[in-house]
């Protein structure tokens, strides 16, 4: 049974990158009748909240403490793949009832949900917990190791945390090709690299800028940049597979 209530996005706005095809039901209004609720950056409903003020907390050690739950992030900036011919072509004939995100699978890196999700730091090791889609985790390394060498494709990849100054860096690579980019259709390779950087500018705002290499797929590398507030009260419980409503409402080219 959801947590939360399900609404499938019928449209796209503005050709936005990382749209999603769902919305989270709490402090949020419904769109009306054939309306989408997906906005011109990709964006659920409600999400220009302003975070608590105040400094941002720190850890023992003197660096900055991201632990918190968050609302879903805000796309401040989607910016522009460019795709390579084969990517651009797939990119066209992906029918969205096809999208793994609507059918429980992992969203991957760097998509994400529109339902809150709960960063847990220690001196070693960051965790990061979805409550939408399949209640899923990433697992971002803060103890000094490195890459494996021989990684196994995987939705999440392998990631990888340093700190420059009072930002974290996080090195991702060996994903599997599987997941979509977003509810369009973008596709990426197994080549797919993102460098990710979490900035916790004050108490209730992380700051959050990632750039997508993947010279499989685009022409260049691009960057996307993202806000997310801190929210009060816990992730729930959500049970994609045993109740997933997306597909149903999914409409094919």
């Amino acid at each position: 049974m959801l947590s939360r209530l399900v609404v499938t996005a019928a449209a796209l706005g503005g050709g936005a990158i990382f749209a999603l095809a769902q919305a989270p039901a709490n402090n949020a209004k419904l769109p009306p009748p054939g309306g989408s609720i997906v906005g011109t950056e990709g964006n659920p409903l409600s999400n220009r909240r302003q975070g608590p003020s105040g400094p941002a907390p720190k850890m023992p050690d003197g660096k900055p403490d991201l632990s918190g739950v968050w609302y879903a992030p805000r796309t401040v900036d989607p910016g522009k793949p460019m795709m390579l011919p084969w990517a651009e072509a797939l990119t066209k004939q992906r029918n969205p009832k096809d999208d793994p995100e609507a059918h429980c699978l992992p969203a991957g890196v760097p998509r994400s949900n529109p339902y809150p999700w709960k960063i847990v730091q220690t001196d070693k090791l960051l965790v990061m917990l979805f409550e939408g889609n399949i209640h899923s985790y990433r697992q971002v390394f803060l103890d000094g190791r490195g890459h494996p060498k021989d990684l196994d494709p995987t939705w999440y990849g392998d990631s990888i945390g340093t700190w420059d100054g009072d930002t974290l860096v996080v090195d991702t690579i060996g994903f599997n090709d599987k997941f979509w980019f977003d509810f369009a259709g973008h596709p990426h390779t197994e080549q797919l690299h993102v460098m990710e950087r979490y900035h916790r500018r004050d108490k209730g705002n992380l700051d959050i800028d990632i750039s997508i290499i993947d010279p499989g797929a685009y022409t260049e590398p691009w960057k996307i940049k993202r806000t997310s507030v801190l929210m009060a009260g816990e992730i729930q419980e959500y049970i994609c597979n045993e109740n997933n409503q997306d597909e149903a409402h999914l409409v094919g080219r």
